[in-house]
């Protein structure tokens, strides 16, 4: 599994079916963050046998994360897109915009959650879906957790920049409430090959 060796000043500077008990059945896949070990590594994980058994949908919806990070890339932010899906229905779309908006929090995620809010009347995202294309950040970690969103799926993992299976563990902290099912390397390729070109391109 590719790994990227980033850091949070990377994106601060710029850079649905069953339901109850059967589907949290077919779910079990995803980190529970009940325990401290991370199984997202593995490469015949169960979050990726249980993505085939919800239709692929994870993939797709990610495709469209890639997108926004695509054209994230384009306006010089770093390569980082997000979107939220409500049933079966993206609601929010977002890529990076620390620089255009002169805005350290302008992370993907953050503005992707204030276009879900806003869209539905609440701020409480309860059965809404996130999908990145990096590894939360420890402040997006808390957004999406203070959200109350569903499920988390991410592409590449940022080891030195993350703050969800690396640094702080936002989710098994004593001091998070509500921790989403975390499904991990979903598009995990083409998430690191655009951040890998990114940043060639800029050395």
């Amino acid at each position: 599994m590719v790994s990227l060796q980033m850091g949070l000043e990377w994106r601060s500077s710029g850079v649905a079916g069953l339901h109850g008990d059967k589907a949290r059945a077919l779910l079990s896949g995803a980190h529970s963050h009940a325990k401290p070990v991370s199984t997202f590594a593995e490469c015949n994980s169960p979050s990726r046998v249980s993505l085939k058994k919800r239709a692929m949908t994870a993939p797709s919806f990610m495709d469209l994360a890639l997108k926004a990070a695509e054209n994230a890339a384009k306006a010089g932010e770093v390569p980082i897109g997000c979107v939220i899906v409500l049933n079966g229905e993206v609601i929010a779309s977002a890529g990076n915009r620390t620089i255009t908006d002169h805005d350290p929090t302008a992370h993907a995620e953050i503005l992707a959650i204030r276009q879900a809010a806003e869209r539905i009347g609440s701020e409480r995202l309860i059965d809404c879906d996130l999908y990145v294309t990096l590894e939360p950040c420890t402040m997006c970690a808390a957004a999406i957790s203070f959200a109350r969103i569903r499920r988390l799926y991410y592409g590449a993992a940022d080891p030195k920049g993350g703050g969800v299976d690396s640094g702080v563990r936002f989710f098994v902290s004593p001091t998070c409430h509500h921790a989403p099912e975390v499904y991990s390397a979903v598009g995990e390729r083409g998430s690191a090959m655009l951040l890998r070109e990114f940043f060639k391109a800029r050395r």
